[in-house]
C-alpha cells in the first residue's frame, strides 16, 4: 500500500511539472512570436528545456530558466567606454618598455616566467579587441540565465596579472550573475599576496573573496576549495593570468540553463607573455590526447563549420577555463581528490562528464585570454612522479582496456602505485557510467584517424639521397624552426640529422626530434623548411613514388629537385626527364605505400554503431 502510494504521488509529482513545461512552451511562444521562423526554432529550446525538468524527478535542485525569451546582453555602455581608451596596452595592442626599465623587466621575467614589468604599466581594466565571429556580435540568449561561482586558484601570482583577471571578469559581467569571486591562494610566498591583496580586496573589489590554503597543496586541491564554498548555480573556473573579453558570459551559460548536465569552454585566445598583445590562438578546435596522454587538438568537423558560430561538441577541454553546472560537478565527484597538484585532471573530468550522461561544448562567442608562460618560474611541490600517478589514476578508473596503449608509450607508470581507487570505481559505477569504447567510438571518433593506439609502420625510413649522386644525404645540420634543408656528404656521424621517416601521417620527419618538411610557397625552387609537425597535411604532405624515385610534395605537381653545383634543395614541377628529382630512401615498405589511400582517412563522424 505504502509503495502504491509512493508512486501515485510521483505520478502526480510528473504531471504538475509537465503541466509547468506546458505553461513555459505556452510563454515562450507569445513572447517570441515574432522572432519564430520555423517550428525547429521551438523545438530545440523546449526539447532542452522539458529534458532539464524531467531530469529534476532523480536529481538535486539546479538551475532551470523560467523564461526561453531571447534578449541582447551586450553591454554597449562599456563596449563604447572601452572603444574610446587609449594607453599603454589599450585594445591588446603590443607594449613595450623603455630601455631605461631593462633591469626590472629582466627581473620580473624570472620569476614570473612572463613581463611582469609591462603588465604593470598596463591598466588593470585595459580594453581588449573584439575578435568574436561576426555571427556573435548580434546573437542573443535567453534572458533567464544561472548566477556563477568564479574559482581562480594562484600561487605566487604576479599582482596585476592576477588583479586583472579579477577585474575582466567583473567589468565584463553582468552584475547580478555574478554571486562571488574566489581567489584561492596556494600558500604564497610573495608578501603582496597577504595583507596588502586582502585590503585591496576589500576596499576595491567588494565580490571578491579571498581563500587561503594553510600548505601548497596544487591546482587541484586549490579548485576544489574553491568550489566547496561556492553557493552559485554554476562555478566558472579560470587560471589567475586570464582577461575575459566582450559579452563573455551568457554563451558559456545558455547551454548549461538549458540542460545542466552541459559542461561549456571558451576559445582560449593568446595573452603574448613578453608584449601582452591580444590575439586568437586559431578560430576553433576539438580538444584530444595522443596515447602519452599529452594535450592535442583535432580539427572542428565539417558539419560544426557549417553552423559558426554555435557552440559545439568537444571530447576533451584544455583545462584551465570552464563553466560547469554546481550540482552537476559534485554530482560526477567533483576531481578525483586523489589527484596530486596537477596533470591529468582535464582528463578525468573530461571522461566522466562524457561517460556518465553529460556532453561538452566549446562556445566560439565566449573568449578568453590567456597568458601561456615562457617557462615555469617555480618549482612543483610534489613529489616523485605526481604526474604519471595521476595519470595511472584516470586510467585505471575510466580507460578500461584502452590505458594498455598508455603502459605501451610509458610502461615505467605500472610500477608506479596509484593509491586507493575503491571510490573513484565506486562512483563510476552508481552513475551508471558508459564506457570509454563508448568515448572513443561515439564522442573522440576520429582520435584514432591522427593519434592511433598502434602506430602503422613508416611508408619509408633511412637516409635520403639524390640517385645520381647517392654520397650525399638530405641533413638537417641541426637546424631550427623555418631553417632550410641542405645536402651534405653522408656520414655514419651525422646519422641523427640524416635519419628521416616518411611516417603514416604522410609527413617526412627527422627520426630523432619533432621537426617535419615543410614547404609554405609552392612556387617553383621554394626551399625546404624545418617545422615542427602538425599532422595536417598540406605544406608537410609528400607521397614517395618507388617506381619513379619520385618524392612529390603536396597536392599540387611539384616534386623534391635540387641544385648538383650548390647542393640547394627546393621544389620543382615534376619532370619525368629530369635526373635531379630521382630519391633513393634506405628502406621502403611497399606494402605500407600500397595501403596509401586507406591510412589517415578524415573522419567526420561515428565510425560504428555502439549500444550499451
Amino acid at each position: 500500500m505504502i509503495v502504491m502510494r509512493r508512486y501515485f504521488f510521483r505520478i502526480l509529482r510528473l504531471r504538475n511539472l509537465l503541466a509547468i513545461t506546458s505553461l513555459v512552451i505556452l510563454l515562450y511562444l507569445v513572447k517570441n512570436i515574432t522572432e519564430i521562423k520555423s517550428i525547429a526554432d521551438v523545438a530545440k529550446p523546449v526539447q532542452e528545456s522539458l529534458q532539464n525538468i524531467l531530469q529534476k524527478e532523480n536529481d538535486e535542485e539546479y538551475f532551470v530558466p523560467t523564461s526561453l525569451k531571447k534578449i541582447d546582453w551586450n553591454n554597449y555602455q562599456q563596449i563604447d567606454y572601452e572603444r574610446k581608451r587609449v594607453g599603454i596596452g589599450e585594445h591588446g595592442l603590443p607594449a613595450h618598455l623603455p630601455q631605461k626599465d631593462s633591469a626590472i623587466e629582466k627581473e620580473l621575467y624570472s620569476v614570473n616566467g612572463f613581463n611582469g614589468a609591462l603588465s604593470d604599466k598596463i591598466p588593470l581594466n585595459r580594453s581588449l579587441p573584439d575578435i568574436r565571429h561576426q555571427g556573435c556580435h548580434k546573437r542573443m540568449y535567453i534572458e533567464s540565465l544561472p548566477t556563477i561561482s568564479v574559482v581562480v586558484p594562484f600561487h605566487n601570482e604576479h599582482w596585476s596579472t592576477l588583479l586583472r583577471t579579477a577585474y575582466s571578469v567583473l567589468n565584463r559581467s553582468p552584475t547580478f550573475l555574478i554571486k562571488e569571486v574566489f581567489l584561492v591562494d596556494d600558500a604564497s610566498t610573495k608578501d603582496f599576496l597577504g595583507k596588502k591583496l586582502d585590503d585591496y580586496v576589500s576596499k576595491h573589489l567588494p565580490k571578491v573573496k579571498v581563500i587561503r590554503l594553510e600548505n601548497r597543496s596544487g591546482l587541484i586541491a586549490a579548485r576544489l576549495a574553491g568550489a566547496k564554498q561556492a553557493s552559485a548555480d554554476v562555478l566558472v573556473f579560470l587560471d589567475s593570468h586570464t582577461e575575459a573579453n566582450v559579452n563573455w558570459l551568457p554563451p558559456l551559460l545558455e547551454p548549461i540553463a538549458m540542460n545542466y548536465r552541459t559542461v561549456v569552454c571558451p576559445f582560449i585566445d593568446v595573452v603574448a607573455f613578453d608584449t601582452f598583445e591580444y590575439r586568437a590562438q586559431d578560430e576553433g578546435a576539438r580538444g584530444a590526447f595522443d596515447w602519452e596522454l599529452f594535450y592535442k587538438r583535432l580539427p572542428v568537423l565539417p558539419q560544426d563549420l557549417q553552423h559558426m558560430p554555435e557552440p559545439f561538441e568537444s571530447p576533451v577541454m584544455a583545462g584551465g577555463l570552464f563553466a560547469i553546472s554546481r550540482v552537476f560537478f559534485w554530482k560526477l565527484g567533483g576531481y578525483d581528490a586523489g589527484l596530486d597538484i596537477w596533470g591529468g585532471e582535464q582528463y578525468e573530468l573530461s571522461f566522466k562528464i562524457w561517460q556518465c550522461g553529460g556532453r561538452m561544448l566549446d562556445a566560439p562567442c565566449s573568449r578568453v585570454g590567456h597568458i601561456y608562460r615562457k617557462f615555469a618560474p617555480f618549482p612543483n611541490p610534489g613529489h616523485g612522479d605526481f604526474v604519471g600517478r595521476n595519470y595511472r589514476r584516470v586510467a585505471e578508473v575510466w580507460m578500461d582496456e584502452y590505458a594498455q596503449y598508455l603502459y605501451r608509450r610509458r610502461p615505467h607508470y605500472l610500477r608506479i602505485e596509484p593509491g586507493d581507487l575503491t571510490q573513484q570505481k565506486a562512483l563510476r559505477q552508481k552513475l551508471h557510467c558508459k564506457s570509454f569504447r563508448w568515448f572513443m567510438t561515439q564522442v573522440a571518433f576520429d582520435l584514432t584517424a591522427k593519434y592511433p593506439p598502434v602506430e602503422p609502420n613508416p611508408f619509408a625510413e633511412g637516409q635520403i639521397r639524390p640517385a645520381q649522386q647517392p654520397a650525399f644525404c638530405v641533413d638537417a645540420h641541426r637546424g631550427a624552426q623555418m631553417e632550410a634543408l641542405q645536402l651534405k656528404a653522408c656520414a655514419r656521424a651525422a646519422a641523427a640529422e640524416q635519419d628521416f621517416v616518411l611516417s603514416w601521417h604522410k609527413d617526412v620527419r627527422s627520426k630523432s626530434r619533432n621537426m617535419c618538411w615543410d614547404v609554405p610557397d609552392s612556387s617553383p625552387k621554394s626551399p625546404i623548411l624545418l617545422y615542427s609537425c602538425h599532422l595536417g597535411g598540406g605544406n608537410q604532405l609528400w607521397r614517395y613514388h618507388p617506381d619513379t624515385k619520385r618524392l612529390k610534395h603536396g597536392t599540387n605537381d611539384n616534386c623534391l629537385d635540387w641544385d648538383p653545383p650548390t647542393r640547394a634543395l627546393y621544389i620543382k614541377p615534376c619532370d619525368d626527364s629530369s635526373d635531379t628529382q630521382e630519391w633513393i630512401i634506405d628502406n621502403v615498405d611497399n606494402e605500407m605505400l600500397e595501403k596509401w589511400d586507406s591510412i589517415a582517412k578524415r573522419v567526420t563522424g561515428p565510425v560504428e554503431t555502439y549500444n550499451e
